[in-house]
């Protein structure tokens, strides 16, 4: 199943309930998408439109940005669930012999790297993202500078929760792998908590402005 298919109301069905996918890993890869359709919604309403003009190159920028972002997000979601998947599946190998019981050790440790991995590229996806709200929301359409707000919540949400299923997955790996996620982690984390405020702080005073 594809979550990205389902209408709205399945996918929160799905998510509520006691099946453990899709979880919280996938959800963060769906705020992602809603965050990029936003920014690009707001970058489409400042471009072209006289009125906002010192604002096209921000909404360009943003318009760069986003359009990998928003078809790459909802793949995230799907591979993420998908790679918990393939982590529980690794656990239900067997273990009769020290063979089997090697085999699998390999795969659990192989899965739950990439169980790893997908939501750091949500994350990393989530601050290029971050990146470029702030400018679009002290240049863009001022009538939708509250929807960059809702776009800023929605991708740091994004990114510190994938983080937390970065970090859950590495605390069960050996301390070799995922060396780099392990130490830009708490890195993004503060990263992503500054520039959030820096987003923040231009939405209310731009809403103020007006």
């Amino acid at each position: 199943m594809n979550w990205m298919d389902l209408s709205l109301q399945d996918f929160q069905d799905a998510l509520a309930s006691n099946e453990p996918t899709p979880g919280g890993g996938t959800a963060a890869a769906v705020a992602l998408g809603q965050a990029s359709a936003l920014t690009k919604m707001v970058a489409h309403l400042t471009l072209g439109n006289e009125k906002w003009q010192d604002g096209w190159a921000s909404a360009k920028n943003a318009q760069s940005i986003v359009d990998t972002i928003y078809q790459r997000a909802g793949e995230l979601a799907q591979l993420d669930s998908e790679a918990f998947d393939s982590v529980m599946g690794s656990f239900r190998m067997p273990k009769s012999t020290e063979d089997e019981k090697m085999e699998r050790r390999k795969a659990i440790r192989k899965n739950t790297l990439l169980a790893a991995e997908i939501p750091y590229e949500t994350v990393l996806l989530g601050m290029e993202l971050l990146s470029c709200q702030e400018a679009l929301a002290r240049s863009g359409n001022a009538n939708a500078v509250s929807d960059v707000g809702v776009a800023s919540l929605l991708a740091s949400a994004a990114v510190k929760g994938a983080l937390f299923n970065v970090e859950i997955n590495l605390q069960s790996l050996p301390a070799e792998m995922g060396e780099e996620m392990r130490l830009q982690c708490p890195l993004l984390r503060t990263k992503c908590s500054e520039v959030s405020r820096g987003i923040m702080h231009a939405v209310h005073e731009r809403m103020s402005s007006n």
